[in-house]
């Protein structure tokens, strides 16, 4: 007879293969059209806890790229875990909408219209670009199973969060923080605009070294009695030695002039030497004081350059006295301030000499046609041979250089009139100032991984006042009045507050299109004739870094509160957003805008190399869901260590992918083999079922630990060790038999169902944040034994696994790894096919103990048709094959019983009859 008919064998429409690329977009849309969002916070409405996730902004400008992805299903996970916790959670997506790279993009558009287009219709144009790149990149991230607030997420370019950026800026000012002066600042040459510390990069460029010699006045060489010495200046930039005007020296250092007549700094001699400068014969030694005040003559022009003492000049390099040029250098700049003197800019806007040369004679008369108007990087080859015999040593050497990080070129130090947050005036509560407060808030985040603190702490301790203005078309103004006669600007409190109603209104773009009379409220002490308007834009860094003030408290967004649970995104935010937000929030309301900082590391291909177009490594979120799926791209972001850089490939795909299958299958196997479960019962679980409910308690305990600490890629790492091996590995292989075979409403039947019923619910909830798609999938095909009352994935609450049995298994699982071992060699000699053609003979009382008290349960365990007691003396007809565990003997024989024709368990008294067991079964049918 066959009796394949009479098994209970699994049976669930869960498909074993997912097709993925196929099915999750129908899934997404759906969730999309049902509102997934909003059911998440209705069903956690009256939640006692909470979690709110403030979105750090893209920019709206091109395709998502796999960097997006990273950040965006992470924030996803993250929320998720949080509200499948049982949490209220908030989570509203922004973009960032003004800046360069949207402008640059309509100016190429535009072409040579742009030249007689009007500013607000290049700000038109650019806020047609952003909203374009809006509506792709959020149906891109929608395509990444990513829920959040899409219907309602908050643009930097809406009117009411102009005039919130603006409403930050004018606190600032108010808090007598916002500075106007003339500073060298990193100036863009590409872009023609200044530029913060956050947006620059570094990377390698090739400049000259130069060593130049100064000839000194009759005054400076009357003074260290030293006639026709020449103080000697070391630099990269021969460009800015048109402008220099003064020679800086070390207040603490003894200088020395050489045999050639050359003056270097003392502790230096030995460095000059080997550059071919000097043989290092010193003729005399003198402090740096003795030459402050006196003059050097530049060789370039013959004008004058004054000796100054500053703390600056370092004795690591060069020559000891620095070339100084204050329009050109931060520190230039400020000994020159000391000595008041004064700060020259020859180089416009776009990187080029302009008439300074003329006007301040910093060239021959014969040189300025050439000069002005050329590029100053051009100018170097130029520069150095007009120098002539002055050049004492010529040579390029390639090092770290700023460079602009959207246009990719490199940078200069230019001093313009800016406005600036200053960071050291002490005009906060208790007469701090805002690097104090700011600092001092640090102590009080959570920085995920924890080193986080110590970069941008390093970064505020050391970091310049905050370049706020730009000098472009697309951003919020500066929108600040001034005297025209004073050029003290205005910051009346009934002004600015006008200025701010009319920007929710019309948005900022008024502040070019209305005359300042319009601007003005009704009746105001000041007329019109008399101002001007600031025409600068606010520094992009400036919008995003205030979006807590617009999104968190300005009741616009249903938002959560202020201060956000968690600000994440990459670690190189720790010199962006996270310190823009960090010193706005600090500046108008003196603490942190965030409880926890969490970061990322990049995405790089398979050998961890930068990805690029040129290398043919790139990695995009579409080809992804295309081959493998969204589930899988998930997965990977679960698995990796997301605080280094992040490895992404095919072959890592195709590594993830197994991994998914392996919870997926087992998923499936759990719910085919629960079909039939009415309803779990807990009151009577065999020995098999305990111990694995105690396991599983156990690791997901452990899982769950790692998901709520964000240590997503440890605990998957626990949940697919836990169901490779225990779970899958020993227990479900364990169980085949008694699902398969015993009696429907069999009592070990039922135990085991009733263990994987709950297994499988808690797995369900546990991997609910990350793989929602197969979850929510999963629940369509669930029995309701599993299922309960969760009607979809959002419906998923928590579900907990806390048993412990006090069941010590460990010498089980020893023994029977052994005696694996030891199967797997006759099975590999073809001595026999299956386990079950043998009996396991032992000595162990602890086994012949856990027989006697569970029976089956434990021969189940090994997967032989019995467990028999070794009697003292007794010598086996055939051992097979014998090992010992912890001083306890075993060996294997061949059953003594027959097959039984329906189980294969070799339990039957005779030949083609049915076991015990079996026989029950089919009488009862």
């Amino acid at each position: 007879m066959d009796y394949k008919d009479t098994l209970l064998l699994p049976n669930t429409d869960f498909a074993m293969r997912a097709n993925l690329p196929e099915n999750e977009p129908k899934r997404f849309a759906k969730w999309q059209k049902e509102g997934a969002y909003a059911k998440m916070k209705a069903n956690r409405k009256n939640a006692s806890a909470s979690f709110c996730l403030h979105d750090g902004p893209p920019y709206a400008n091109g395709h998502i790229h796999i960097g997006h992805a990273l950040n965006k299903i992470l924030k996803d996970i993250i929320v998720k875990t949080h509200y499948f916790s049982g949490e209220r959670v908030r989570y509203t997506p922004g973009w960032d909408c003004h800046g360069l790279p949207i402008e640059q993009q309509v100016e190429n558009k535009l072409g040579q219209k742009k030249k007689t287009a009007s500013k607000a219709e290049i700000r038109e144009h650019c806020r047609a670009w952003a909203s374009e790149f809006i509506n792709i990149q959020r149906d891109e991230f929608k395509a990444l199973g990513v829920i959040a607030d899409w219907d309602e997420p908050y643009l930097t370019m809406k009117y009411a969060f102009e005039a919130d950026i603006y409403k930050a800026l004018c606190a600032v000012a108010k808090k007598g923080l916002l500075i106007e002066r003339s500073k060298p600042v990193f100036w863009s040459w590409a872009a023609r605009s200044a530029l913060a510390e956050a947006e620059v990069e570094y990377e390698e460029k090739e400049d000259y070294s130069i060593f130049v010699a100064f000839g000194l006045s009759p005054e400076a060489e009357q003074k260290i009695d030293a006639k026709g010495a020449r103080a000697v200046i070391w630099t990269t930039t021969p460009w800015t030695l048109v402008a220099n005007q003064g020679i800086s020296l070390n207040p603490n250092e003894t200088y020395a002039l050489t045999a050639e007549n050359l003056i270097f700094a003392k502790p230096l001699i030995e460095s000059v030497v080997a550059q071919g400068l000097s043989k290092g014969e010193i003729i005399k030694e003198f402090k740096s004081t003795e030459l402050e005040g006196l003059y050097a003559i530049n060789p370039l022009n013959g004008r004058k350059s004054l000796f100054m003492l500053g703390e600056h000049v370092l004795m690591d390099g060069g020559s000891g006295l620095v070339h100084t040029a204050p329009g050109h250098g931060e520190d230039d700049y400020f000994v020159s301030l000391k000595y008041n003197v004064e700060v020259i800019m020859p180089v416009d806007e776009g990187g080029c000499y302009d008439e300074t040369l003329r006007l301040k004679e910093l060239l021959a008369k014969d040189l300025l046609d050439e000069f002005i108007g050329m590029h100053i990087f051009k100018a170097n080859d130029r520069i150095v041979e007009l120098l002539g015999e002055f050049a004492l040593k010529v040579s390029k050497f390639t090092h770290s250089y700023p460079f602009c990080w959207r246009t990719h070129k490199p940078v200069i130090y230019r001093a313009t009139k800016q406005w600036f947050i200053s960071m050291d005036s002490p005009k906060l509560s208790g007469g701090r100032s805002l690097r104090q407060v700011a600092l001092s808030e640090l102590e009080n985040v959570e920085f995920i991984p924890a080193a986080g603190i110590k970069r941008i702490s390093s970064m505020i301790e050391n970091r310049p006042d905050w370049c706020i203005s730009r000098q472009r078309d697309w951003g919020v103004p500066i929108a600040f009045f001034r005297h025209k006669g004073s050029k003290e600007p205005i910051f009346d409190e009934g002004v600015l507050e006008h200025i701010a109603s009319i920007f929710e209104q019309k948005g900022c773009d008024a502040w070019w299109e209305l005359e300042i009379s319009e601007l003005l409220p009704k009746n105001s002490k000041y007329k019109a004739d008399e101002l001007e308007k600031v025409y600068d834009i606010l520094d992009v860094w400036f919008d995003s870094g205030s979006t807590w003030n617009a999104v968190l408290k300005s009741g616009n967004y249903d938002a959560g509160g202020f201060k956000a649970d968690m600000y994440l995104e990459g670690s190189d935010q720790h010199r962006g957003w996270f310190q823009s937000s960090l010193l706005l929030s600090c500046a108008i309301n003196e603490c942190a805008p965030f409880k926890s900082v969490l970061t990322h590391g990049f995405t790089v291909d398979g050998k961890g190399e930068k990805m690029s177009k040129s290398k043919g490594n790139v990695v995009s979120p579409d080809a992804v869901a295309k081959e493998f799926g969204v589930e899988i791209l998930r997965m990977w972001v679960a698995l990796s260590d997301y605080t280094d850089d992040l490895k992404i490939s095919p072959d890592i795909l195709k590594q993830t992918a197994e991994q998914y299958r392996k919870i997926r299958n087992t998923i499936r196997f759990l719910l085919a083999n629960t079909n039939d479960l009415k309803e779990i019962k807990t009151d009577n679980f065999t020995f098999i079922d305990k111990w694995i409910l105690s396991r599983a308690s156990e690791a997901f305990s452990a899982v769950t630990k790692c998901f709520k600490s964000y240590d997503f890629s440890k605990g998957f790492n626990i949940l697919l060790g836990f169901l490779s091996g225990d779970l899958s590995g020993i227990y479900l292989d364990i169980c085949k038999d008694r699902l398969y075979c015993d009696s429907k409403n069999s009592a070990r039947r039922i135990s085991a169902q009733s263990a994987m019923s709950l297994i499988a619910k808690a797995l369900l909830s546990l991997v609910a944040p990350t793989l929602t798609y197969t979850v929510d999938e999963a629940l369509n095909s669930a029995p309701s034994a599993i299922k309960g009352d969760w009607s979809d994935v959002f419906s998923i609450s928590e579900f907990k696994l806390d048993f412990d049995f006090g069941i010590d298994a460990s010498f089980l699982l020893a023994s029977r790894e052994l005696f694996n071992e030891n199967i797997d060699k006759l099975k590999k000699d073809k001595v026999i096919k299956s386990t079950l053609e043998l009996e396991l003979v032992t000595d162990s009382r602890r086994i012949l103990a856990l027989c006697d008290e569970f029976g089956d349960d434990i021969s189940d365990f090994y997967g032989v048709s019995a467990v028999v007691a070794k009697e003292s003396g007794e010598v086996l007809c055939e051992v097979l094959c014998k090992f010992a565990c912890d001083e306890a003997n075993f060996s294997t024989q061949k059953a003594s019983a027959f097959k039984c024709p329906r189980c294969w368990k070799f339990n039957a008294s005779k030949a083609n009859a049915l076991c015990p067991r079996c026989e029950a079964v089919m009488e009862s049918k």
